[in-house]
């Protein structure tokens, strides 16, 4: 399992899966919008800014707080479980970054 979700590693998720149709601005259009699933619980959670409304790429904010582990001063979330990954939803289910990238890359052959 990876270590602890933090902004910075969505950071390097985004530069990973850059090009690859891994990321928000790549797949939107195709129907993915971003999720974070917890893999202990296998429940998703749509990405949202921290008041509930509906973010169009990966944001930590709108977590629950039973997911949060710390929080800047600021009240922005800094880390939370482990077993949150980021990904996808579309049509209800949850696809990992590289399995949106696969579809994103199927959509266009």
């Amino acid at each position: 399992m990876n270590a602890t979700m933090t902004p910075r590693q969505l950071e390097r998720e985004n530069s990973r899966f850059q090009g690859s149709g891994g990321v928000s601005a790549e797949n939107h259009e195709v129907g993915f919008r971003p999720a974070f699933l917890d893999t202990r619980t296998l429940v998703i959670y749509p990405s949202c800014f921290g008041d509930g409304r509906p973010a169009p790429f990966h944001l930590l904010d709108g977590l629950p707080d039973e997911l949060v582990l710390a929080r800047h001063a600021c009240g922005r979330v800094a880390q939370v479980r482990a077993t949150v990954v980021s990904g996808f939803v579309r049509g209800g289910r949850f696809f990992t970054r590289e399995e949106a990238a696969a579809a994103v890359a199927e959509l266009h052959h």
